[in-house]
């Protein structure tokens, strides 16, 4: 059902952006109107520049202590798209723009967002802990030694040769 918007939003944004403009534009003329699209597009790539190093900075620390930095990742991508909503001409993406440049706002999000995404990274931890589901333990060569090389143990490969017959295979 959502998918069904964004065809309808991708048509109704630049008229709606269109509408504020004439709006504005009426109101304190064409030169201010487009004054400010500039300051936006400034002040979009200045707010993204700086929050973005600072979001990167609280990754790093998050990683040293060995966490999965799911917080900061997920600011990081709304940083990005404020930037791209600051960017793009137009007030009503400015506005949304600015909005995701704030951190209770992007919270909230993080906080809706966080019960249907899993943010994983090899060799760290999660922030927080998971619902119960099966364990998954991924271990290199050099991690685990193999017992029974006997040869009686039911745990064979198929391909593995076996001096005494075949013996049953685990699939």
């Amino acid at each position: 059902m959502p998918l069904l918007f964004v065809p309808l939003a991708l048509i109704a944004l630049p008229l709606v952006e269109i509408g504020v403009f004439i709006f504005v534009g009426s109101r304190i003329g064409i030169g201010w109107t487009l004054l400010l699209v500039i300051l936006g597009v400034v002040l979009g790539a200045a707010l993204l520049k700086r929050q973005t190093l600072r979001t990167l900075t609280e990754a790093r620390r998050e990683a040293a202590m060995g966490r999965v930095p799911e917080r900061q990742i997920v600011h990081g991508a709304l940083i990005a798209l404020a930037g791209i909503l600051l960017i793009l001409p137009g007030f009503v993406t400015d506005a949304f723009g600015l909005l995701l440049f704030l951190p209770p706002v992007r919270d909230l999000l993080w906080n809706r967002l966080r019960r249907r995404v899993t943010v994983r990274a090899a060799g760290m931890r999660p922030a927080a802990p998971r619902a119960a589901g099966p364990e998954i333990v991924d271990l290199s060569g050099a991690e685990f030694t193999r017992r029974g090389e006997s040869g009686d143990s039911p745990w064979r490969r198929e391909d593995d040769q076996d001096p005494q017959g075949p013996r049953p295979t685990l699939h």
